[in-house]
């Protein structure tokens, strides 16, 4: 019987946590915060990847030492604050933890898997081995990311 126990309560803890350890997880009201929440992706989502891309087109436009911070009347623009002022142009209102900023991290996750960043977005930004080239590849595959994604869970609301 004193087996019993603590194996009942070991399996209810993996019940709770085990989805919490994959990369991505399904968003809910307590996801705020959560750095690998997964929100729905929308059309919205695709406009404000080719508007941020739009904001970075070139290389004078890149700022390479982001804070996060993106002033108004900036003139560069870093991965973050690009994906910021596009989703308040596109959507009117910013989410840290919106579905583009996501994907956004995700893609870093791959493409610079074992970087092991802090602040993703920031961090590769600033990252000194991140050239203009890899921001445009970057974009690329955060655009192909998020349309796949879409036409998925458009599959999925439809059904078989």
């Amino acid at each position: 019987m004193k087996i019993r126990v603590p194996i009942a309560a070991a399996i209810l803890f993996l019940a709770v946590a085990a989805p919490r350890q994959g990369r991505a997880v399904q968003a809910s009201d307590n996801d705020s915060d959560n750095p690998n929440v997964r929100p729905p992706v929308t059309k919205a989502d695709i406009r404000i990847v080719q508007r941020a891309r739009e904001i970075l087109n070139s290389p004078s436009k890149w700022n390479r030492a982001d804070n996060r911070v993106c002033p108004p009347e900036a003139k560069t623009f870093s991965l973050y604050c690009a994906l910021e002022i596009a989703t308040d142009e596109v959507t009117g209102k910013f989410e840290h933890r919106g579905a583009v900023m996501q994907e956004a991290r995700f893609v870093i996750d791959e493409i610079a898997a074992g970087k092991n960043y802090n602040h993703r977005l920031m961090d590769y930004n600033n990252d000194p081995a991140t050239t203009f080239p890899d921001i445009q590849k970057f974009f690329q595959l955060l655009g192909e990311r998020v349309t796949r994604r879409l036409q998925e869970e458009s599959k999925d609301r439809r059904g078989p």
